[in-house]
């Protein structure tokens, strides 16, 4: 993939991983297709409209992801996916530990991004749920300069009133972001077992730190 391509997914995926954290305060009710649509736009005119994103400030980015991120996602069945079958051997440390690596490692990865939206607009494609469906898939595309780029979300209902849809998984240009780091991390455990994945994650993670 071209370097310009993957500055522009980069640019998706943080714009989406940033759409995760305004999720949670809006009602339950609405469709999440709409919901999705609205959101987009209103975290893009968010970016837009804060001078310390746009100049790169690592730090402003990194605190408005990491802040938002956490209570809209079901980031357990996220990490979980992405471990595969060795979540279910792993101890309650090792979870824990997972989803704190894991979380560092798509926040760090995807922050500075958030620095580079422009001219982005969000379309919606049309979704094909019924109404009484606890997991959807909604498809839209995001537009602006170049060729539009795809994005599609993995939504489930959370029980209970009121608690609205999580987003557990991405799709940019036909690849779902959980079944990448299920490819990465299955070489990691196959080799190093699950704390070998943990020391190579927060390695990756101090690496990245560095760059700040």
């Amino acid at each position: 993939m071209k370097r310009r391509s993957l500055n522009r997914c980069l640019v998706v995926l943080a714009c989406s991983l940033g759409l995760m954290g305004h999720l949670q305060a809006h009602a339950a009710d609405e469709a999440p297709d709409l919901m999705i649509k609205r959101l987009s736009t209103e975290v893009l005119d968010s970016i837009r409209a804060d001078k310390a994103i746009r100049a790169g400030d690592m730090n402003r980015i990194i605190a408005l992801v990491d802040a938002k991120i956490m209570p809209n996602v079901n980031f357990q069945r996220m990490t979980a996916s992405a471990i595969g079958p060795g979540w279910r051997q792993a101890t309650p440390e090792q979870k824990k530990r997972l989803q704190e690596e894991f979380k560092t490692l798509l926040v760090r990865t995807y922050a500075g991004a958030l620095s580079q939206v422009t001219d982005q607009t969000i379309a919606l494609k049309p979704m094909r749920a019924a109404p009484e469906d606890k997991e959807v898939v909604v498809r839209t595309e995001v537009q602006g300069r170049g060729d539009p780029i795809q994005l599609d979300y993995r939504l489930e209902k959370t029980p209970g009133d009121g608690l609205g849809w999580k987003i557990y998984n991405l799709n940019v240009l036909g690849v779902w972001l959980v079944e990448t780091y299920r490819s990465q991390f299955a070489q990691e455990i196959s080799t190093k077992g699950l704390d070998g994945l943990i020391a190579t994650l927060t390695e990756r993670n101090k690496a990245n730190a560095k760059k700040v």
